[in-house]
């Protein structure tokens, strides 16, 4: 059976689409990929691996790819209390780029949320509360308002 690369990219471009839409200009897929790439790489850090694991089993397989880029899966995880540290996260994995992405921490918190509502058109709310469980209280508490119910 030959494996579909184009029904992965067209899944993929669904994803970044609805992605780049909910972030405000559905033109500007190259904003909403950095946007994805920042919050998978904070995101990673902070689940364990074991919902890291969940969480891929049920994104498409272009998600998969950005989630699992440049990943140190034994990688030590830093301490957080907060959606603002999470979002100052995201900031910092943008490098040089973050002024083009980002003026403040809120706008920040703005991005990661439409990455997490975005997701919840590929991932069951099940597997998104189970995986957001293992974040701390207050971040945890935050992401599970964004799952629509």
């Amino acid at each position: 059976m030959p494996i579909d690369f184009e029904k992965y990219a067209a899944k993929g471009n669904e994803f970044m689409n609805q992605l780049a839409k909910k972030l405000g200009d559905e033109s500007d897929r190259i904003h909403a990929a950095r946007i994805l790439r920042s919050t998978f790489r904070v995101l990673r850090k902070h689940l364990t691996q074991e919902e890291s694991m969940q969480l891929l089993a049920q994104l498409p397989m272009a998600l998969k790819s950005v989630y699992v880029e440049g990943w140190k899966i034994n990688q030590a995880h830093s301490r957080i209390k907060t959606i603002e540290d999470f979002a100052a996260e995201v900031i910092q994995e943008e490098g040089n780029a973050a002024w083009r992405d980002f003026s403040n921490v809120e706008e920040a918190i703005q991005d990661v949320r439409a990455v997490i509502e975005t997701l919840t058109s590929y991932v069951s709310p099940e597997e998104m509360e189970e995986a957001f469980g293992t974040l701390p209280k207050e971040i945890k508490e935050v992401f599970i308002t964004w799952i629509p119910s």
